[in-house]
Order: structure tokens, then C-alpha cells, then sequence
């Protein structure tokens, strides 16, 4: 990381204690009931801090021995906290002051529990570098996380050959809320995770599987401490979890993951695309039309909660401005399971207001549309079908590549355009899909190969002649051309 280094502590360049800004301060002192022995952690710190125009949003993250506890059975690790994504300051150089009665900043830090190897003496630093790269996409996007999140980031997290190469967001197990003068302060714990384990989050929900993994003392204990050299899945060291707990909490209780952000295309198979009065938002050769900034906002609400997978442009690599292009392309997915305080208002999973269009736009009924998904957008029809429409909700595909989106509701979603006499209704760019149970339960048969553990071989093409409905998955390289 070019622009940040470990020092021996804020304390050795930040002065007295009583001249600390106030949110520091709290954020320290929440630290030192907890470690009231290493007063002076190791600690990395920006250089250039990030309100000075620096790229590493966090000022300082704080590295300390966790000794553990015996009588949990949790081994010793070392616990990192972060500091800066709340206020710290409470004078606007960072965050908008808003009072005490609200969150503070972005209301939450980040904590990572790493197990302590034998014979290590200091802690590694790759965690903080992941921890930047996860407030750097939190400024951009000015979305929050909550506890029950997950993070898919499709590269072991300290880029090793391990098999953890994602995370999910949970409450750290010994941080408490703090209340500062500039708002509340939550503590929220990085958990790395296998992808078995992240994709059973997506079918299912994070708080399952964090539930999970703290029974299992191998996969983190009741602190859930990340062993970037644990080999095995929670499935593979106990079996039984993916069918009497997983695969019943599905069924049970289906998914509350509501939308992705993902390579997508829709096109209406209803007209030539010869046709210069048409306004399809997908235009093979022509560009795209913008929806409205309200219609926009409604999707992006319908997307807070849920997965969002972004790009490089949209999450920049991790080491400040570099580019390390030996690793393999990275995304950033986002799972949220509860109301969030938030720059930008949250809905709850259940809310169907977001799916309700703005009369700015002429909503318009299609006969027949062909659906394209890159692979791993793919990989997740089923639990679309699955985990959300059969159990009465919707779902939400949006393009990281323009304003097209794609949503499927079912017929107990309230507020749609999309009917049963109209399956098919576009909104500007905006598709809706209105999908009967039977019809679920026909295509969720003949997509089954999409839920399988092997890689699915892509091109591939789903058909439903008789419902006027084409599905293809793609590889990545169809979306990188403007034609799509």
C-alpha cells in the first residue's frame, strides 16, 4: 500500500489525549477498555489523509493481540479496527456534521479477527489494505453495510491460495456502540468465508450462515475468527448443515437477497430493430435511453437491498492507484438483510414501493423479450425463482454497464407493471417480468444445471417458445462490446 505505513500508534503523532478530535477520541476509548494494556498499538496510517485528496478513506486502522478465551474455546488472534468511516473530526472536512441523535459518519468502523500463526510476533498488514479497498467502495457507492451482509470479492482475500476469498458483516463480538458528539458508532466484524459458504449466504441468508460458523470451531468459534489456511468448507467438516439447515432454512424461509448488479441485456423480441419509432432501452447498435434520475433512485433503492456486484472502475484496486493485473478480476457484491442508516435511505428486503415507476416514461407491454446474463449473473435465476418468487417477493438484475434493469415479481408483489395479462412491461429501459408460480416451477426444472457446483459451460440458451421467453448466458467478453 504506496500511501499508507505502520506507525507505533496515533498517540505518537496526534499529541496529548485532550487534544484528540472528539470522534477519535470515542473510537480510541472504546479500544482501550477493551485492550487496557496496549495502549500503543501497531497502527497503520494514510499519509496523505483522504480529506488532503489522499485515496485511502480510513486515517488510522489500530492492530492488537486478542489473547482469546479459554473457556469459548476461541484462539488467539489479532483484532484490527478501523477508523474513519465515522466522524472523527465532527467539522466537515469528511462527513456532514448531523447532530448527536444520528450515526455518526457512515455510523459503523470495520473489525477483522485474524487467527495468530505460531511464531508471529506482529500482525500482517494485508488486512488493512482490505479494509481500505471496502471504505473506498462504501465513499463511492455511499452505501452503508449492516450485520447479515456479504461480500463477494472472487479473490483469496490475502492474495494467497487460500480458499477464502470472500466476506460477510456481522456485529464484532466485543466492540460495543459508542455515542459521540457527532452521532453513534457501531462496530461491525469482517468475516472471510469459502465461496461454498458465501453462495449458501446469497440462497439463504447471511445470519444462517454466520450462525453457522460460529458452531463450528474451525470455521471461526463463537468470535468468528477468519483461518485464512482452513482447507474445508463448513458443509464439507459437517454435511449435514446443507440439508437440515440450509437447504430447510431456504425452503422455510426463502432469500432476502432482493436485487444484483451485474453484466445484463434485455431485448424486446416484439419489433424489428429496424424500427426508428421504437423505444426499447436495449437498442442492438444504438445507445441506450437514460431513464430519469427518479426512476434511477427507485432501482438503486431496490438494490440496497440487495447483492451489488461492481467492476474495477467502480471498486479501484485495492493498493491505492495500482494495478495489480496477475489477480483475477475482482467484484464487490453486498448483501443487506436489515433497514440501514444511510446517506442514501434503505428499503427493507420486503418492500415492493421500489418497483412502483414515476409517469415520466410510457410504460410499454411486449410480446416477447430474449434475457442475456453473464455467467455469474446466471448462477443466480435460480435462486431469483427459488428463494424470492416462490416465496412472493421480487427480484432485481441492474446493469453495471448502462440504466437497463430487469426485474421478475410475482404475482403477489403489489405495485407492479407487469400483470399476468401483460407478463411482459418495460418502463424506459426498465423490464418487468411477471412469473406464475407454474411457470416458476416449469423453468426452475429446466435451469437446474445453472445450480450446479461445476462450472456451467457458457454460451447457453434457455427457451420457452409457448411463452414467448429466451434466455441466454454469456460469457464476460459478449458484454464488453457497446453491442452487446
Amino acid at each position: 500500500m504506496d500511501d499508507m505505513r505502520p506507525t507505533s500508534g496515533a498517540a505518537a503523532h496526534l499529541g496529548l489525549a485532550s487534544l484528540f478530535p472528539t470522534g477519535l477520541q470515542a473510537v480510541y476509548a472504546e479500544c482501550r477498555r477493551l485492550y487496557p494494556d496496549q495502549a500503543n498499538p501497531l497502527q497503520v496510517t494514510a499519509i496523505v489523509k483522504y480529506w488532503l485528496g489522499g485515496p485511502d478513506p480510513l486515517d488510522y486502522i489500530s492492530m492488537y493481540r486478542n489473547m482469546g478465551c479459554v473457556a469459548q474455546d476461541v484462539q488467539e488472534h489479532w483484532h484490527y479496527i478501523s477508523m474513519g468511516l465515522s466522524d472523527l473530526y465532527g467539522d466537515n472536512r469528511v462527513h456532514e456534521f448531523s447532530g448527536p441523535d444520528g450515526p455518526s459518519g457512515f455510523g459503523f468502523e470495520l473489525t477483522f479477527r485474524l487467527k495468530r500463526e505460531a511464531g508471529e510476533t506482529a500482525p500482517p498488514t494485508w488486512p488493512a489494505e482490505l479494509m481500505q479497498g471496502l471504505a473506498r467502495y462504501v465513499f463511492q457507492s455511499e452505501n452503508t453495510f449492516c450485520s447479515g451482509d456479504h461480500i463477494s470479492w472472487h479473490s483469496p482475500l490475502d492474495n494467497s491460495e487460500s480458499r477464502i476469498q470472500h466476506m460477510l458483516l456481522t456485529e464484532d463480538p466485543q466492540m460495543q456502540p459508542v455515542l459521540t458528539p457527532f452521532g453513534q458508532v457501531s462496530f461491525l466484524q469482517i468475516v472471510g468465508v469459502c465461496t461454498e459458504e458465501l453462495q449458501a449466504a446469497q440462497q439463504w441468508n447471511g445470519q444462517g450462515i454466520l450462525d453457522l460458523l460460529r458452531g463450528v470451531h474451525m470455521a471461526g468459534g463463537p468470535w468468528l475468527v477468519t483461518d485464512m489456511r482452513r482447507g474445508e468448507t463448513i458443509f464439507e467438516i459437517d454435511p449435514h448443515l446443507q440439508q437440515e439447515r440450509v437447504e430447510k432454512g431456504i425452503e422455510t424461509d426463502g432469500s432476502n437477497l432482493s436485487g444484483v448488479s451485474a453484466k445484463c441485456v434485455w431485448d424486446d423480441l416484439s419489433r424489428p430493430p429496424e424500427d426508428e419509432d421504437d423505444s426499447r432501452s436495449i437498442c442492438i447498435g444504438s445507445q441506450p435511453r437514460r431513464l430519469s434520475d427518479k426512476d434511477t433512485e427507485q432501482i438503486r433503492e431496490a438494490l440496497r437491498k440487495g447483492l451489488e456486484i461492481n467492476s474495477k472502475a467502480v471498486l479501484p484496486p485495492i493498493g491505492g492507484q495500482r494495478q495489480n493485473h496477475d489477480r483475477p478480476q475482482q467484484s464487490l457484491g453486498h448483501l443487506q438483510t436489515q433497514q440501514a442508516s444511510s446517506r442514501k435511505d434503505s428499503l427493507e428486503s420486503e418492500s415492493s414501493a421500489a418497483i412502483v415507476p414515476h409517469e415520466l416514461v410510457r410504460t410499454r407491454q411486449l410480446e416477447s423479450v430474449h434475457l442475456k446474463f453473464n455467467q455469474e449473473s446466471g448462477t443466480l435465476l435460480p435462486l431469483c425463482l427459488r428463494g424470492r418468487l416462490l416465496h412472493g417477493r421480487h427480484f432485481t438484475y441492474k446493469s453495471i454497464n448502462g440504466d437497463t434493469a430487469i426485474t421478475f415479481v410475482s404475482t403477489g408483489v403489489e405495485g407492479a407493471f407487469a400483470t399476468e395479462e401483460h407478463p411482459y412491461a418495460a418502463h424506459g429501459p426498465w423490464l418487468q417480468i411477471l412469473l406464475t408460480e407454474e411457470f416458476v416451477e416449469q423453468m426452475l426444472g429446466e435451469l437446474q444445471d445453472l445450480s450446479s457446483r461445476e462450472e456451467t459451460k457458457v454460451p447457453k440458451e434457455y427457451s420457452w417458445p409457448e411463452r414467448k421467453l429466451k434466455i441466454s448466458v454469456l460469457p464476460d467478453s459478449a458484454f464488453d462490446s457497446p453491442l452487446q
